[in-house]
């Protein structure tokens, strides 16, 4: 028969900090610098050796720290964890830090069933439990694993999956709408794509989610830091009133566009946030979007010119350029598309010199060239293109009046400006021979504009640097595309300084680690 529900546990915080640590010590320093900014911890005593070895300084912490709501894990290896004992010996470890203090304890379905309900009684009369189960592959049979689950004696059922498609994350959601007020579950997709389950889980019904103390110290594949949670996502204040949005692309998790809008988002004081949407397909970004329902999106590779047969509109621009980076849903539910990276582009340009018959030479042939390249006819520039294939180029240069040209004329050709609307020099995309578009010789310009805005200084930007040439970053261009998003999305001005100021003090952390990394490993 079904348990009733144990209520010394009804009102958790939103987030939970799963701590780690390779010897006692270390794992209550962890949890002594937590503790203030995060009241929930979940102990997880099997990445000790011998768990047994921090019973003493476990419960003088607890003792210490009465404000503090403790979680005790001790998943055998077999269940995903790090625990080689026996169920006997994990049902022990959990009873020994139940009876220390630890208000709740987690076991695995597995050794639930082995252990048989009256002993998981006996471990309840002593802490709440949390019965879990992992996948690990797919997000798949949550309801059978629910109902299996629900006859067992609990408090809390967790079920985590992993999600391949950005859709798990929405049949995840579902789940938790239907079952969250038949008992109290918790309810996360594991992985890159599992991010929307992770923030916007809570609002469907899971008690809880689970992070990170710090970036590197994750639990599950996919788990974000408890300052990221609560911070950039403002995870504590998500509600069923909060409008969500995100950038949608393959590759995505590089982008700093959620630092940046929730950012904006928050110093607006706007009720939204703004998330990662890595998918690999466009019909599995299209269910995602209209299911869930997002408010709007920022389009990146590869999906820029692809999104267009998607929408029930576009604006003018888009049309043209053949590409948009921007879908906002409207009242009565249609998805319009409008392309802000030509902003980005020409507002920067503007702010430094007329561009009514400047000499551009733009690199690339993509959705980003694209909107550079009609951006600047519309404003009378004389517009030259290259490109690595010169097909597309060419292609592009008799739909925009624009003139190709091949590598070999470069050397002897001048601009007032170079654009490279490539992603080559980023960090995250594999180089083979060269990490710049073009060489020393070819870099003929007064001012050069990077695209790339991690990591700010592309070799590209040093040789130019090199030569003198006035550098325009691709953080300026990255955020002036990003302010205009945020004002056809909102109706308000952007915090145009604030977004900047994120961004760029996010990419100088990413270099610093970057060094540090490299440093480590000579």
């Amino acid at each position: 028969m079904p348990v009733t529900f144990n209520p010394r546990l009804q009102h958790l915080p939103r987030i939970c900090v799963a701590v780690i640590g390779s010897t006692p010590t270390e794992m209550m320093q962890k949890a002594e610098s937590l503790a203030r900014e995060n009241p929930f911890l979940e102990f997880r005593l099997d990445y000790l050796s011998r768990p047994g070895t921090v019973f003493p300084a476990l419960q003088d912490f607890l003792h210490s720290h009465p404000y503090v709501t403790a979680i005790a894990t001790c998943r055998r290896a077999r269940s995903g964890g790090k625990f080689r004992g026996s169920v006997g010996a994990e049902m022990e470890v959990l009873s020994k830090a139940a009876s220390l203090g630890c208000q709740l304890v987690d076991i695995e379905l597995e050794s639930a069933v082995r252990l048989k309900a009256p002993n998981l009684e006996k471990l309840r009369e002593k802490a709440a439990l949390i019965l879990s189960y992992h996948d690990f592959r797919l997000t798949r049979r949550l309801d059978e694993t629910f109902a299996r689950m629900r006859i067992l004696p609990c408090d809390f059922i967790k079920i985590v999956s992993t999600a391949t498609n950005l859709y798990d994350n929405v049949v995840m959601m579902k789940f938790l709408e239907r079952t969250s007020d038949l008992r109290p579950v918790i309810g996360v997709c594991m992985g890159e794509q599992g991010i929307i389950s992770r923030i916007l889980g809570v609002r469907a019904g899971s008690q809880f989610t689970f992070a990170a103390a710090t970036v590197g110290e994750e639990t599950g594949a996919g788990q974000i830091a408890a300052r990221t949670l609560r911070e950039t996502y403002r995870l504590e204040q998500v509600d069923a009133a909060t409008k969500v949005y995100g950038v949608a692309g393959d590759p995505v998790s590089h982008s700093l566009s959620p630092l940046m809008m929730n950012t904006a988002f928050r110093r607006e004081s706007i009720n939204a946030v703004y998330l990662h949407l890595h998918s690999h397909t466009i019909k599995d970004l299209m269910n995602c979007v209209r299911q869930i329902p997002i408010h709007g999106f920022s389009v990146t590779m590869p999906y820029k010119e692809s999104i267009i047969e998607q929408l029930d509109n576009t604006d003018p621009m888009s049309e043209r350029i053949g590409a948009c980076n921007t879908v906002i849903r409207a009242q009565d539910g249609k998805l319009y598309g409008f392309n802000t990276d030509v902003f980005g582009v020409l507002r920067p340009l503007e702010q430094r010199l007329p561009l009514e018959n400047a000499r551009v030479l733009v690199i690339g042939a993509g959705g980003a060239a694209r909107a550079a390249v009609f951006g600047l006819r519309e404003r009378n520039a004389q517009v030259f293109i290259t490109n690595r294939s010169s097909g597309p180029a060419e292609k592009l240069a008799r739909q925009s009046k624009s003139k190709f040209v091949g590598r070999a004329a470069l050397r002897k050709m001048e601009f007032e400006v170079i654009i490279n609307a490539t992603p080559v020099g980023m960090s995250e995309m594999p180089m083979k021979k060269a990490d710049a578009p073009l060489n020393e010789k070819e870099l003929n310009t007064r001012y050069l504009m990077e695209m790339v805005y991690s990591p700010s200084e592309t070799r590209l930007v040093k040789m130019a640097r090199a030569k003198g040439i006035h550098i325009i970053s691709g953080i300026e261009m990255f955020v002036h595309q990003g302010a205009r998003q945020f004002e056809i999305w909102t109706g308000k001005p952007a915090p145009f300084d604030e977004m900047y100021r994120s961004v760029a003090a996010a990419i100088t952390q990413r270099a610093a680690a970057a060094a540090a990394e490299k440093k480590k490993r000579r």
